[in-house]
Order: structure tokens, then sequence, then C-alpha cells
């Protein structure tokens, strides 16, 4: 029996059905095209991810389900690596070509992606790859970089022609079956942002609608932040919406009255989504060391207790704590405080960089490796050419949370401690420690550090390291591959 001839559309990180270049390339070639997502077991297991990226990934695979039905058809789902995956399409179908986004992920996808196009090259399947954003595929530097993203950001948006003719239904997916998402990942989690393109258009119309007009005053806030800033991070991490979308979109409310100030602090945002990604995507070694080679030897500690406490937010210091057990919770808190914690870990820790960075990726909900590695040694103070930022965390609890909304509700065992004593809980006296119920024994009477004198041997540290010649003369590459020329 003749194998039916279709078009695959590997979905990975673009789960959405509009502005999709390649679901539009193959549904507009007069080929059948099945929908495909692999949870891939290597994935699965590896240390970046866990259950709260794949419960928004299912979310994101029923909310695409919805939108099919109407099609007869869904997303073929299948729990295998990526060559056994396609070693079994290929058995029961003709594959005409494999249509995908570009992916700029981990080590282990790129690994992935050359060995499977060696395998299709091989049974001569065409793969085309579209690029992902305004993010230029092998890149060596940034001449005319800043053009091609506007240019990309204000195309047309590329929209598939979905119809029960375009699309294979999923009757005809000849004895194959879609994988039953675990139990754990069907169900909404309170405090959770939910996946899926229905949930994301919903948040940005809300942002529009009104919320973001405080965008530009509450960015820094911990507590306002959450409901001020867009809340997007997430949908354009697992390709909800594309940020061309989002871009567009802000182009079309630039005119709102009471806005333009937060769109201007936000559309500079979406730009450095690109310039970070773009960063990675050219220099994808930084996943395993600096940036900058000469911190490759940085005299790092290597302490347990402290990395210990950091990750589970009782390190003693109230706003560093209160960041971390909000990302246990929710997944999300602001570029700000995300800085903050990096900071504390590599600056008044001294510990290695490397030690914190795969624990804050499998708590962002909006984990985006390309933004992810370059964000974090930059913070961390290894690239050699971006400002040494030594946050302070109380300082930052003072100008950005000075009512405690945001301690106050992270740290219960802190509630009853009013500001300005709630900042520096280590500084009360033994009758107002029990006048405000704290244990003698509490963290906050005894943080790990004293952050005034760490952040003094910090500067002296990385300002002393940055003079040696090999972190000055890896500068001039990093400069010359990355910086955008004037």
């Amino acid at each position: 029996m003749a194998k039916s001839t279709i078009n695959i559309v590997w979905l990975k990180r673009d789960l959405r059905l509009s502005d999709h270049q390649p679901l539009a390339e193959a549904t507009h070639s007069g080929i059948p095209t099945l929908l495909l997502y692999l949870f891939e077991p290597s994935l699965l297991a590896d240390p970046h991810y866990g259950d709260r990226h794949w419960r928004f990934v299912g979310q994101s695979l029923q909310d695409l389900d919805r939108q099919l039905s109407q099609f007869n058809s869904q997303v073929l789902v299948l729990k295998e690596e990526a060559l056994t995956a396609f070693e079994l399409l290929s058995q029961r179908f003709e594959i005409a070509a494999v249509y995908s986004h570009q992916e700029v992920g981990l080590a282990l996808t790129f690994a992935r992606d050359k060995q499977l196009a060696r395998r299709f090259r091989q049974r001569q399947i065409p793969w085309h790859e579209a690029a992902f954003g305004a993010v230029i595929r092998g890149a060596r530097d940034r001449a005319g970089w800043d053009r091609h993203w506007h240019k990309a950001m204000r195309a047309a948006l590329a929209q598939p022609l979905l119809s029960q003719q375009t699309l294979w239904p999923s009757a005809h997916w000849q004895g194959l079956s879609s994988w039953p998402l675990p139990s754990q990942w069907l169900d909404k989690q309170a405090g959770m942002q939910t996946g899926g393109e229905s949930m994301a258009w919903r948040t940005l119309d809300d942002f529009f609608a009104g919320r973001g007009r405080d965008y530009y005053r509450a960015i820094s806030k911990p507590q306002q932040s959450r409901s001020a800033c867009s809340r997007m991070s997430a949908y354009l991490a697992w390709g909800n919406i594309s940020l061309r979308q989002m871009y567009q979109q802000l182009l079309a409310h630039w005119q709102v009255k009471g806005f333009r100030r937060s769109l201007t602090a936000l559309s500079s945002r979406l730009h450095w989504h690109c310039h970070f990604i773009q960063k990675f995507e050219s220099e994808h070694q930084m996943q395993q060391r600096c940036l900058n080679r000469g911190y490759e030897d940085y005299p790092f500690d290597d302490d347990p207790k402290l990395l210990s406490a950091w990750q589970q937010g009782r390190t003693g210091i109230p706003l560093v704590d209160a960041c971390m057990r909000c990302l246990h919770a929710s997944g999300y808190i602001n570029f700000r405080m995300r800085a903050m914690l990096v900071s504390v870990l590599c600056h008044h820790f001294n510990l290695d960089w490397r030690a914190g960075v795969t624990h804050l990726a499998r708590l962002f909900l909006d984990f985006e490796p390309g933004i992810h590695y370059p964000q974090f040694q930059m913070q961390a103070s290894v690239t050699g050419i971006n400002t040494i930022r030594i946050y302070n965390p109380t300082k930052q609890a003072q100008e950005h949370d000075p009512e405690g909304q945001f301690i106050h509700r992270w740290l219960p065992e802190l509630r009853q401690v009013p500001p300005p004593l709630l900042f520096q809980p280590w500084q009360l006296t033994p009758l107002e420690a029990q006048l405000y119920q704290l244990a003698p024994e509490s963290i906050y009477l005894n943080p790990l550090v004293d952050i005034e004198q760490t952040a003094k041997a910090a500067r002296q540290r990385l300002w002393a390291y940055r003079k040696q010649p090999q972190v000055r003369a890896d500068r001039q590459r990093i400069l010359a591959r990355h910086v955008r020329p004037r």
C-alpha cells in the first residue's frame, strides 16, 4: 500500500498558529501538513527544565488542539528523541518536507539538530528552517543588525492557510496516537501563568487595556511589576505569540494617551530580547564557559552551604529570600530582582555563576537559553565589557519595596516586622526581636554574610581582576563580535 505524502511542521518554541512562517510555507505548498511536537526524553531529563515548563507546553498544545478541532486536526505529540520520531514517521508517511523555526537552544538541541540534518540529507528530506525573530544564524558581527531587526519586526505577518484541505486529519495518523500528557501537567497551578496562544493574547490585550500605563514606574518594583509589567515573557519564550506580533501591537497603541513612556521602555526591551539571543547564537559556548575567557581562572569559592541557602531562599537577607521563594511558587520575578539574585550569588557569596545558572533556569517559567546565559554572565561580571553592578539587597528593598509588601507576602516569618526595621532585621535588639516574634535562632537575626563587607571584598576582587591581561585581550574580541557599530 502506497504511503501518504505529507509535510511535517515540527513545533518547538513556537507554539502558535499565527505569524508562523514554517506553518505558512507548509500549508501554502499544496501538500497536507501534519503538526508535530516532541517531548524528547533528553530534554525532559535536562536540569534546565522542570514540570512547570512542560505544564506550560502541555497547556499550549491543548490550546492549539482546541483551535485545530474545527479542521478535524490536532498536534501529534510523541515522547521520543527526534531521530527516533522522524524514523517512525518515515515508516508510515512519505515526508515531502520538514518545516520548523531555527532553535537558538542548549548544546543538547544544537547537537541534535546537526545529527538530524545529516539524517534528513541521507534520506533526501528537505528541512526548511525559518529564522527565529530577528536572529541571524552564524552572524560574526553586528554590522547592519539594528536595521535588520526593525525590518524583521515591521514585516508582514506570516499567516498560515488553515483548512481541512491543508491540514492532515488526525483520523489518518496511520496507527499513531498522541502521547497522553501526565496528569500533573493538565491542571492549572495557582500563582503560575497558564500557557497557550489564547492566554497570550488575553494577557497582552489586558496590558494595553490599562495596566500597562504604570509599566515605566513599576518595572523595578518586585510587587507592582507583577501586574504593571507586560507579563509576556513566558508567552514569548514558548512562542505562544511572536515578538513581531507583540512589537506591531505596541506600535498600534503608540498614540494612546498615557502610554508613551511605558511603550518607549517596553520597545527597548523587545529590542534587547533579540540582542541577547543573537549574542548566544554567535557564541553558544557560553553555556559552559565564561564569555570572556580570561575569567575562567577567576578565584570563585566553593561553599555548598551558601549555595543551598541561596537556592532555597534561606540566606537571612529578606529581599533575596523573598525573591527566591516567589520564584519557587510563581516562576516569575522582575528583571532587577533577577539581577540582584545573580549578584548575591556571584558577588556577595563569590560562587561560580555555573553553580546557580541551571537552578534559576528551572525556576524561570520564561526560561529562554539565548537570554538566560548572556544575562547571567553579564550580571555575574564575567564578560569584561559590561559595567560591574554589585547589588545591595538592603538598598534595593528600601527603594523598591519601601512598604515591605513583597517581603511580607513571601516571608511569613517577618510579617510582624515593620519597615524600615524589616530591611535589616539583624539590627533588631533582643527586645524588638521578641516583640516581633523572631526566635533568637532565626536566620534573619543571623544572616549568613555581612552584605556590606562582602560587597567591599567583591568590589576589590572584581576591579582588580578586570585588569588582568587575559581579560583585556579577550575584551577586544568580544567588542568586535557583539557590540553594534554606531
